[in-house]
């Protein structure tokens, strides 16, 4: 279903992303429309795939996994090929992998950038050095540690 935004769409999706478990209310107050158009215009967003999913967001830290890092990955393209896989099949090895949370395919001079969120360095090391570079296909890390996200 081809579905087009306006601008009383945007005002909703805008309270629903800093907060997505606001009610219809408290977006009507936020947005000054009524609840009806609200609901309804939600009904719409979710039926044309404009809003895919309500999620919570969860602070790591307080699970005890403190180190954050973002990964770059060159993937050996020869290496994938001779073994029939592609990126996307790396990235979905990746995404197994406890303690990754995301994977993303790039452009530039990485192919993969991967966030991950471990308890300590030694579980870091564990990932990356027990895991993720003994992937098939990965043939040069870089990994950048999070201070502050």
């Amino acid at each position: 279903m081809e579905y087009t935004p306006d601008e009383k769409d945007f005002r909703i999706l805008e309270v629903l992303s800093e907060r997505g478990d606001s009610t219809v209310r408290q977006i009507a107050k936020k947005t000054l429309l009524p609840p009806t158009t609200i609901h309804n215009r939600i009904a719409k967003l979710r039926k044309a795939g404009v809003i895919k999913k309500f999620t919570i967001e969860i602070d790591k830290k307080k699970l005890g996994l403190k180190i954050g890092a973002y990964l770059l990955i060159s993937a050996d393209l020869k290496l994938l090929k001779q073994g029939k896989k592609t990126q996307h099949d790396l990235a979905k090895e990746m995404r197994k992998i406890p303690g990754v949370e995301k994977v993303a395919i790039v452009t530039g001079g990485t192919d993969l950038v991967a966030r991950l969120r471990v308890k300590n360095i030694d579980e870091l090391d564990k990932t990356l050095l027990g895991k993720i570079q003994l992937l098939e296909g990965v043939a040069k890390t870089q990994t950048m540690i999070i201070i502050r996200d």
